[in-house]
């Protein structure tokens, strides 16, 4: 009986990136047929256009995640998102993510690391960089991981150079799949479910995605560099201790007293999930029944009597006779439509949770401005937080509504209520102070929604431009001079966003 294969849905290309995945043994590529010498490649070796010396065909279809290059303005499509994420990055800029190649660049591009100016300005922590390019365990290895996570994002700017490929998810020696980022190795041993030595090679193959598609925090860790001078690191680590749903890992943040941002407006206490594609993914059908990230997002191939896996990361839906057709035997228009209904489902639903989320932070600044104490608003407060967690869960891991719908639909209805229980409560608020008939203003567009929380839109974009043409390209230059710098990775590559 053939296995039952993933479905995975969302962008053509999955977030904020799952990583290139394994090799075929066997595949007849020159240096595997004896035609060449074995791959000389160095350990943490950046550069993917030097493994494809080895691996053309591989990294001929690596490159093919560039056609995934549409970016589509989150804010504009969703204008809610800006109330929602007031006083934090995401309501200046958010954009679908584009394809692997583009992840190094949206990064770098996006307004939410800000314009730094030098190696210490800007409003984002090294860690930031973490997924985004295979200089990461380079220089992971170099420095040490908690010198690493410390300071801010543009320390790192000359030696993060390359985008999301090999090195990230390949042993450069045996060509086995490898875990290149500990704090998974951590959280899988805190969660225990599946102990990081005694995952195989089938579990591997969702392992390396689940380094960067999962949820985290950046969590202070003190500690103490070559002088002995006191530092702290901001370690990106997995919530996984209690458990790998909404509410174990809500539970965790509360008895740590973790906050992400205090929210602009409502002043609520905040937490904002990142991509927990690995943590919904395990509770679906296809997750509980052994299917593996690579079998449906990276089929083999057949080329000239070879057979490889390929690297363009993306869409099943996109190559269904590869993927979803060797083991469902369905019309594939049939297919396409179930996945459509199951993502309107999802989008009905995190719209209404939007709205009322929104609504409860407006009422709340109302509140607060009419005299409102913190005793008095504490649970609507808390409500507002484990609501819109609940609803970001469901909804930032972009695949999640294929993956693990039946869950996705109870985490929403969760956070609906909880969004329900934060208004019936502000409502009583505002009618004590004499406002019980207020109504939220008009946040219909994301201009209308950014000039509410008081942000300065225009001058960021221009602080931006001036980051892109100053202290950007001097990056460039030093990943040149370093020799680190991969021309063919930057081939091609669309280098803008939404405000350009």
């Amino acid at each position: 009986m053939k296995r039952l294969t993933l479905l995975c849905l969302g962008t053509a290309a999955l977030g904020v990136p799952l990583v290139l995945l394994g090799f075929v043994v066997g595949e007849g590529d020159a240096a595997q047929e004896g035609k060449e010498p074995a791959p000389q490649i160095g350990r943490f070796e950046p550069r993917s256009s030097v493994w494809g010396k080895y691996y053309p065909r591989q990294y001929a279809t690596f490159l093919g995640t560039r056609k995934s290059d549409r970016i589509t303005d989150m804010l504009k499509k969703e204008p809610a998102l800006v109330v929602l994420w007031a006083g934090y990055g995401f309501s200046k800029d958010y954009n679908a993510p584009r394809g692997h190649a583009y992840a190094l660049e949206d990064n770098i591009n996006t307004l939410r690391t800000g314009a730094p100016v030098d190696g210490n300005s800007g409003p984002m922590p090294t860690a930031c960089w973490t997924c985004k390019s295979p200089d990461v365990p380079r220089l992971i290895a170099k420095i040490g991981e908690k010198d690493f996570f410390t300071g801010k994002w543009a320390r790192h700017g000359g030696e993060i150079a390359n985008p999301i490929g090999c090195a990230d998810c390949h042993d450069s020696q045996t060509m086995a799949l490898t875990v290149t980022r500990d704090y998974l190795k951590r959280a899988l041993d805190a969660e225990g479910s599946l102990r990081f030595a005694d995952a195989g090679k089938e579990e591997m193959r969702s392992l390396v995605c689940a380094q960067c598609h999962s949820e985290y925090y950046f969590k202070k860790t003190p500690w103490k560099d070559a002088s002995g001078e006191d530092k702290i690191a901001g370690v990106v680590t997995f919530p996984w201790d209690k458990g790998l749903s909404a509410e174990a890992m809500e539970a965790y943040y509360d008895e740590r007293g973790f906050v992400d941002w205090t929210h602009k407006l409502s002043r609520a206490p905040m937490l904002k999930a990142q991509h927990p594609g690995y943590e919904t993914f395990v509770t679906g059908t296809h997750g509980r029944n052994g299917v593996t990230c690579a079998d449906c997002h990276m089929p083999v191939k057949s080329e000239g009597g070879a057979s490889f896996t390929s690297h363009q990361i993306g869409n099943p839906l996109d190559a269904m006779e590869d993927t979803c057709l060797n083991c469902h035997d369905s019309d594939p228009e049939e297919l396409r439509a179930v996945v459509e209904r199951k993502r309107e489902r999802r989008d009905e639903l995190s719209r209404l949770a939007m709205d009322i989320l929104a609504r409860a932070h407006l009422e709340a600044a109302k509140a607060w401005d009419l005299g409102a104490t913190e005793e008095e608003m504490r649970p609507a407060l808390q409500d507002i937080r484990h609501g819109q967690w609940r609803w970001d869960y469901a909804v930032a891991a972009h695949g999640a509504f294929f993956h693990a719908p039946e869950e996705v639909l109870r985490v929403l209805g969760s956070a609906i209520a909880k969004a329900q229980e934060a208004r019936v409560k502000l409502r009583a608020i505002l009618a004590k102070y004499g406002a019980g008939d207020y109504e939220a203003p008009d946040f219909s567009t994301k201009e209308k929604a950014q000039a509410l929380i008081g942000l300065p839109y225009g001058k960021l974009v221009e602080e931006k431009k001036r980051f892109l043409k100053g202290l950007r390209q001097q990056w460039i230059e030093e990943a040149k001079e370093k020799g680190i710098f991969d021309p063919a990775s930057r081939e091609g590559i669309q280098d803008r966003m939404s405000y350009q």
